[in-house]
Parts: structure tokens; C-alpha cells; sequence
């Protein structure tokens, strides 16, 4: 697997996986859920945010994304550090899909989540934690193509395949419309907004991505393909082994 990338340049997509040390438990319950993605939104920005901001901000996040008011009426003003194509969160480690925006901005974001998360996971858990919460050194893959770019997004989307059906990516999925009904029901991903279905429309920027996939249409097209072609999913990864960081 390769080792973090350093030299993040303006401009260029990398997809980036964070994961829990040891591989434990990152998300215990659905509030852990909306805090990850909270916290996706939140830290991207330059400034520091101030206690008080923090729980005004999850507050309104929590509403705007629970149907009591519209999620796309919640937007502030920001010195944003990347844009973000497209998330999802496993139970024991995260996937984003970033452009760096300005100088140092991914390193800076991730940080920004490393540091923000493990505090409030440590507060509601009453536990004390020595040493990294997450693996010593995120993991990055520069996206530098457009095929690259459908087939990471398609990757970042099908991964909670692995909840349904652990060994799809070996053996192929055996039940492929139930898994197709799972993922566009999975809540905790970027997949529902890229059909249109506003699952958490204020967090990623997805224009750039659904003009190359080919629209809400293309991007259901890629996954189902993944999911209905059994045994070629296993030789894509094979071939493609650097892009994929489970």
C-alpha cells in the first residue's frame, strides 16, 4: 500500500483514506455517523472555529440534515482548503475524494479532522486513549485522469458493499439487486446526493465529477456495473492496485 503523499498541488484530486489505529471502531452509532460528516464540513476551512461556533454550527448541521429544514439553506462563508468531490464513511475508516485548493490545504484539512474527531469520540466514550487515534500517517493516490477519477468515485460508493456481502471483492456479489438497493440507501456516503436523492447536498462539490461520469444516470451506471460484473470488479482492482486503499 502506498505511503502518504506529501507534495499535494493546487488543483489536483487525490482520494484519501483515514482509518481508526488497530482497525477498531471509528463510528459506534448513528451520532457518530453525523458527527464524521460534520466534521468533513467543518474542517474545511483555514480559520479556527471557536467552541461556541462548533455547537451552534453541528447544531443547525444536525437540523438542516434531518429533514427539519432545508439542507440546501445552510451554507456559510468560508476560506475553504479543498473541495470535496465525494466521502464515505465505514465503520473503521473514512474515504474522501478532495482537490487541494490552496497551498498545504489537504494536509491542513486532514489534520484539522484528526485532531477534532478522536476529541469528541474520547469525550462521549469516557475513554483514554494513548497514542494515535488514527494510523500514524493518512494515505493518499493522485487522481490523474478522468478514467482514474470514475473508477475511485465508483470504488469510494461500492465500499459499503463490504457491510452486506465481506467477500464481493474475491467472489463477487451474490445477491447483486439487494446490494444495489443497500448502497442507494446507505446514508453515511456521497452516492445518494450524486442521484439526486439529497442525502448531505451542502458538503461536497459534485458538478466537475457528474459532468465526466455522465450525470446522475452515469454514475448509478458505474456502480451497478461494478456490482453486476462479478468477477471483472476483482480484475480492475488487481490491475489498478494503487488506487484502491480499503
Amino acid at each position: 500500500m502506498p505511503r502518504a503523499l506529501r507534495n499535494f498541488v493546487n488543483g489536483e484530486i487525490y482520494h484519501v483514506v483515514l482509518r481508526r489505529m488497530g482497525n477498531e471502531l471509528l463510528f459506534g452509532d448513528v451520532d457518530d455517523y453525523y458527527r464524521g460528516i460534520f466534521s468533513i464540513y467543518e474542517c474545511n476551512t483555514s480559520k479556527p472555529i471557536t467552541i461556541r461556533e462548533r455547537r451552534i454550527a453541528r447544531n443547525q448541521f444536525k437540523k438542516s440534515h434531518r429533514g427539519q429544514t432545508s439542507a440546501d439553506s445552510w451554507k456559510d462563508e468560508r476560506d475553504f482548503l479543498v473541495e470535496v468531490f465525494a466521502f464515505c464513511l465505514m465503520p473503521n475508516h473514512i474515504h474522501l475524494l478532495l482537490r487541494q485548493i490552496r497551498d498545504g490545504g489537504i494536509s491542513k484539512y486532514i489534520q484539522k479532522i484528526g485532531s477534532g474527531y478522536p476529541l469528541y469520540f474520547k469525550q462521549k466514550y469516557k475513554i483514554s486513549l494513548k497514542g494515535h487515534f488514527f494510523q500514524d500517517r493518512f494515505y493518499a493516490v493522485h487522481i490523474n485522469n478522468d478514467d482514474y477519477l470514475r473508477t475511485v468515485l465508483t470504488y469510494i460508493h461500492t465500499n459499503p458493499t463490504l457491510l452486506v456481502e465481506p467477500d464481493w471483492k474475491g467472489k463477487g456479489v451474490e445477491n447483486p439487486q439487494r446490494v444495489i438497493e443497500f448502497l442507494e440507501n446507505y446514508k453515511w456516503s456521497s452516492y445518494q446526493d450524486y442521484l439526486g436523492k439529497k442525502g448531505f447536498p451542502s458538503v461536497t462539490q459534485r458538478d466537475l465529477v457528474l459532468k465526466i461520469m455522465g450525470g446522475q444516470q452515469g454514475c448509478k451506471e458505474w456502480v451497478e456495473g461494478w456490482i453486476k460484473y462479478k468477477g471483472e470488479v476483482k480484475k480492475i482492482m488487481e490491475r489498478n492496485a494503487f488506487l484502491f486503499l480499503d
